[in-house]
């Protein structure tokens, strides 16, 4: 920290009485030093990051901070006021106030510095160094963490110690309640360590209880490393094995997958999404604010130890495919598919919203309406055909957001925020060149791969501020922009104008195989990747205000296939219940609804059970369906709603009997398996019936 704070950013007699008057004292001397370029605008951030939570900590310490465009270094700022100031601390007014100032484009290596010093915050010795020191170039020296400042400061140090507890005005400070906290969580891990795995090893001797955490703020700077701290800290007074996850601004290592597997409890102290959380479902987990985590971490640890020793286990929801960038270790390919279902799941609302709004336009309308002048000229208020074009008008608008979403989604999945512009701009103008679906695809890898390769660049100093507002957004956009424009964009359009063609072309025993191999993607993992494919597909073709006759039929063969999973495992339930579960047969009312919802998840439950027995079967059905459809030359304009869009459906009786048909061969197939296996059973003597289905076929191929 040798450069980020200086004798002149030190204000050992702070007048101000407000947060604001303090915040405004402090930037005032980064101002005077030119480490702020705009006094306001700063504050400004400052304010804004102040209203998300309160800064003030239990202890007498307030830390205003925020990550800003108006910063051109890392800087801290240091006040000590005698007649303190509210920070929104529960215990009272602060005495030290830390300014954190950390420009929009922060590096690695001074994030972590600032984050040194959030851990320092939690070291009384420190803090009473502080409170007692008498000349700002110690005061600095001694926050830079200089060998000989602490010495310098002893015996002021010693003196104040000898005096009241706390040396900060206006705050009757107890540090036995902090003493306390440690002690019931002991004694709470004590009594419940037996019920709550932290037992014995395998030499027979006890093993303390272990936890792992994950602490997070929104600005990542302070409150993430303080809570990291005070858990530790915590968690060696009680006994308690504790490793931290810091998810700060310099991004964050990943637990071993290893030491979360071995943890007895999970304590998540966030105020932002806690990234790749599915990582610690099954865990006795205490979801809490990041505040929480510095101020009362003994709580904490005594509570996920009772919730261990009940033996609750809460299951974290899984993370988003943005959420997960890759682990390490992950092959290319791994990394590519959850980049591609990134933008892919981002644009699927629209498809279905902008899909559903076309096809009940053609519903109220005709099949006219697209032809229909704009409603903002024409708009009678009583006619059914104005109310279907204005229908039509806004799926057409959004359909219009789907190939940029698309682009803009997969680019943050690789780079995260800095990825968006490029990738919506690419995106954006893979649709001026009719590059299509195809071209959004594309130009969302080659802006996430842009905007990674610049960052991986050596940056001067004075630009790191403005790299994520203006450079970044600056140089990946025309970099992409130009390759779209003149490189890859007509190469792009004209495979996507081949891939339509083809489409057009497709008729007799082509459609028809084309449907079945459809029909078995959508049936094979029940909403995993290999379905995504399988609906992308679909979507990409009717995503388009005026779509292709075998494009709407290539829809309604996806989504015919895609209801026969969950209905044929209802079916069985209600015809043949004894082969089932109750739990399944519970399961399988609800499989009704799913199903005629096109929610092919509906039957993960049975295939999580029976994997060899259910999928196969699934699939089975699902290219009946698929086949019988696209034979049928049934349509879809919509691309979701399942039974509820019939009515837009083209020839909907023999759609209907092609769901029909593909839902009983299914059925069938999975009842006649299942008493296949009773019967094996009963031949041997009515033993322990013992399945390795599940443990033979790995869970990502039958999960979503």
């Amino acid at each position: 920290m040798s450069e980020m704070i200086t004798a002149d950013l030190v204000d050992l007699d702070l007048s101000a009485d407000t947060r604001e008057a303090a915040a405004r004292a402090l930037a005032e001397r980064m101002l005077a030093r030119g480490r702020v370029t705009d006094l306001d605008g700063f504050l400004a951030d400052v304010a804004a990051r102040e209203a998300r939570m309160p800064t003030g900590l239990d202890g007498g310490i307030g830390i205003p901070h925020c990550r800003s465009a108006h910063v051109t270094e890392p800087t801290l700022a240091f006040g000590r006021s005698t007649a303190g100031i509210d920070f929104g601390a529960a215990d009272g007014p602060a005495d030290l106030i830390f300014l954190i100032a950390a420009p929009a484009g922060a590096d690695e290596a001074h994030l972590t510095i600032l984050s040194s010093l959030a851990r320092q915050l939690m070291d009384a010795e420190f803090t009473s160094a502080l409170r007692a020191a008498t000349d700002a170039g110690a005061a600095a020296a001694l926050i830079r963490g200089e060998e000989g400042a602490e010495d310098g400061a002893a015996d002021a140090e010693a003196g104040a110690e000898a005096g009241a507890p706390d040396a900060r005005p206006g705050v009757a400070h107890a540090e036995a309640g902090g003493e306390a906290g440690a002690e019931v969580g002991a004694d709470a891990g004590g009594g419940s360590g037996g019920g709550s795995g932290a037992g014995a090893g395998a030499d027979g001797a006890a093993r303390p209880f272990r936890i792992v955490a994950v602490t997070s703020c929104p600005t990542g700077i302070a409150h993430t490393y303080m809570a990291a701290e005070s858990l530790e800290n915590a968690g060696r007074e009680a006994g308690v094995e504790v490793v931290v996850e810091t998810q700060g601004s310099a991004g964050f290592t990943r637990l071993d997958p290893a030491v979360i597997a071995a943890a007895d409890g999970v304590i998540l102290a966030h105020d932002v999404p806690v990234r790749e959380k599915e990582r610690f479902a099954g865990k006795p987990t205490v979801d809490t604010g990041v505040k929480a985590g510095i101020s009362r971490p003994a709580e904490l640890i005594a509570e996920v130890r009772e919730k261990a020793a009940r033996g609750e286990a809460t299951a974290p929801a899984a993370g988003t495919p943005v959420d997960r960038a890759g682990a390490p270790g992950e092959g290319y390919g791994t990394r590519l598919r959850t980049w591609l279902m990134s933008g892919v799941s981002y644009m699927v609302p629209f498809v279905a919203a902008g899909g559903l709004l076309i096809a009940l336009g053609f519903a109220i309308g005709g099949y006219t309406v697209n032809k229909a002048p704009s409603v903002m000229d024409h708009f009678v208020w009583t006619e059914a055909d104005s109310w279907g074009a204005l229908l039509f008008q806004i799926g057409g608008v959004a359909f219009g957001f789907l190939v940029p979403v698309l682009a803009g989604y997969i680019a943050y999945g690789m780079a995260d925020r800095p990825g968006l512009v490029p990738g919506f701009v690419g995106g954006a103008i893979a649709l001026t060149v009719n590059a299509g679906f195809l071209g959004g695809l594309a130009a969302g890898l080659l802006a996430g791969g842009v905007v990674m390769a610049i960052g991986r660049a050596p940056i001067p100093a004075a630009l790191r501020g403005i790299m994520p507002v203006v450079v970044i957004p600056l140089v990946s956009s025309a970099v992409v922009g130009f390759l779209m424009f003149v490189v890859l964009g007509k190469p792009i359009a004209s495979a996507q104008k081949g891939m339509t063609d083809w489409l057009n072309g497709l008729g007799g025993a082509n459609a028809v195989l084309l449907g079945a191999l459809l029909g078995l993607m959508m049936c094979f993992d029940l909403g995993g990747p290999v379905n995504k494919v399988a609906y992308a597909f679909a979507t990409a073709g009717i995503a388009v205000a005026d779509p292709s006759d075998s494009a709407m039929k290539i829809m309604a063969a996806v989504m015919a296939a895609g209801m026969v999973p969950p209905l044929a495992m209802a079916l069985a339930t209600t015809v043949r219940g004894g082969l089932f579960t109750r739990t399944e047969r519970e399961n399988g009312k609800a499989a009704w609804v799913l199903g005629i919802s096109f929610i092919s998840e509906g039957a993960i439950p049975f295939a999580a059970a029976d994997p060899l027995r259910v999928i196969p079967s699934s699939m089975l059905g699902g290219a009946v369906t698929g086949a019988l459809s696209m034979a049928f030359g049934a349509t879809l304009r919509a691309p979701h709603g399942g039974i509820f869009v019939v009515p837009l459906i083209g020839n909907p009786f023999l759609y209907l009997v092609a769901l029909a048909a593909g839902v009983c061969v299914s059925a069938a197939s999975v009842i006649v398996l299942k008493g296949l296996r009773r019967q094996g059973a009963q031949d041997a003597e009515g033993g322990p019936e013992t399945s390795g289905a599940f443990a033979a076929v790995p869970k990502e191929s039958v999960t979503a």
